[in-house]
């Protein structure tokens, strides 16, 4: 009997899995979008929690001054796990504040992915983080690249995570770098947004980390002291969705899949690098087919080479299905969040994309409050006041050229 080759076996279970069914969540006329949704993941075990308080950080601004803030007072450990940790201005300021706090007898551990430090400019190399070591600070990457790299490229570390004294955490869009700070040449301001919260759900956000820290070598860390017991009272309901792909491969794409499934008057979704796969596409085309009010924030510009010719093609989509699509022109909008009735919203790591969705480790935290959500729809809408809106004319003004690039990009993307 004639061998399968294995590259068209492989890519044969990445078509199975872009395409995986999608059983929806029932829920009855009457049912509000969020109490279905919660019905959702608790259907699901993902971990649910209440008594949280969350702040919206619109901007690196924002997100660097609350956190070096937090860092300062730190009193027993910090845990930072990035995708990209640039080697510039703001990770000598971050990781400055961070040998101060370990020379105070404060547990320092850092995490960030091989790949993603390859890929930026200026990445940390070996010297760097022997200088970094030798000042007291924890330092590991997740899964070095190592011959054949090829092997290592699919899942990567895509998080942006950071739990201080087991009470605070970070999570979000924004990683250590400073074009996020001082926009990048040819593309000006990179836009994106981040999240702090206090309460109940970052003893879940303190599991990931020490998780991924164990898996990569880190050694075991447990005790109360990195749990410790939470004061906050009120506040939000947070649902914490992450994806190892190992454990819970389906696990966000489902998630969005049935946050928009679930919306009753209105969706707003803000994504940089937008080609969404089968699962979620379908969710949003049938928002829209229900008369479900969907706008989406989409970027002019891009980083990646191709890419937002694919970003524009999936938008004309579902432009032409109904939706509002505004392209932003304000820079490079890299922000990953969603709002849905006003009652619920998300915001982390998580591309509507392939690569997030299918391959890569990602977090978002899922909120269930009203005032969260309102304030992450006025910073949404900030940046439709920097956009403009899509329409057939604009698009059809491209050249063949770039809507062919358009077309080829989204053919390929589902197996990057």
């Amino acid at each position: 009997m004639s061998r399968i080759p294995v590259g068209i076996v492989f890519l044969f279970v990445l078509v199975i899995s872009s395409c995986s069914s999608f059983v929806a969540i029932e829920r009855s006329e009457h049912e509000s979008s969020d109490s279905a949704f919660v019905e959702y993941i608790k259907s699901e075990n993902i971990p649910y929690t209440s008594n949280n308080r969350v702040t919206i950080l619109n901007g690196a601004h924002m997100k660097f001054d609350s956190l070096l803030a937090d860092i300062d007072r730190a009193k027993h450990h910090i845990h930072l796990e990035y995708f990209n940790f640039r080697n510039d201005s703001i990770n000598e300021v971050v990781i400055g504040r961070l040998v101060k706090k370990a020379n105070e007898g404060v547990e320092v551990r850092v995490m960030f992915d091989a790949f993603g430090n390859m890929s930026n400019d200026r990445p940390l190399k070996k010297r760097d983080l022997e200088a970094i070591r030798t000042r007291g600070v924890e330092i590991i990457k997740f899964d070095p690249v190592t011959f054949p790299w090829i092997n290592h490229a699919f899942s990567r570390d895509h998080r942006k995570i950071v739990v201080i004294d087991g009470k605070v955490g970070y999570i979000g869009g924004i990683n250590v770098a400073d074009y996020y700070l001082e926009g990048l040449e040819g593309i000006g301001e990179w836009r994106d947004m981040h999240s702090k919260v206090t309460g109940e759900a970052v003893s879940e956000l303190q599991k990931i980390f020490l998780d991924m820290w164990e898996e990569e070598g880190g050694g075991r860390i447990e005790g109360e002291a990195y749990y410790p017991k939470h004061a906050e009272t009120g506040g939000a309901d947070v649902a914490v969705v992450d994806r190892w792909p190992r454990r819970t491969p389906e696990r966000m794409r489902r998630a969005y899949a049935n946050a928009i499934h679930a919306a009753k008057d209105s969706i707003v979704i803000a994504s940089p690098y937008f080609m969404p796969m089968p699962i979620v596409l379908d969710a949003i085309e049938k928002a829209i087919d229900d008369g479900v009010k969907v706008t989406i924030i989409l970027s002019e510009k891009g980083d990646i080479p191709m890419i937002p010719d694919g970003v524009w093609r999936a938008g004309y989509r579902l432009m032409k299905r109904g939706a509002e699509v505004y392209m932003y022109t304000g820079g490079f909008n890299h922000s990953k969040v969603m709002c849905v009735d006003g009652k619920f919203c998300t915001i982390g790591s998580a591309n509507l994309n392939s690569r997030s969705l299918m391959y890569d480790y990602e977090t978002n935290l899922f909120i269930f409050g009203k005032e969260d959500t309102e304030e992450l729809y006025r910073c949404i809408d900030l940046d439709k006041q920097k956009s403009y809106r899509l329409t057939k004319e604009i698009y059809r003004k491209r050249s063949c050229w770039r809507r062919f690039c358009g077309w080829l990009v989204t053919l390929v993307t589902p197996f990057m």
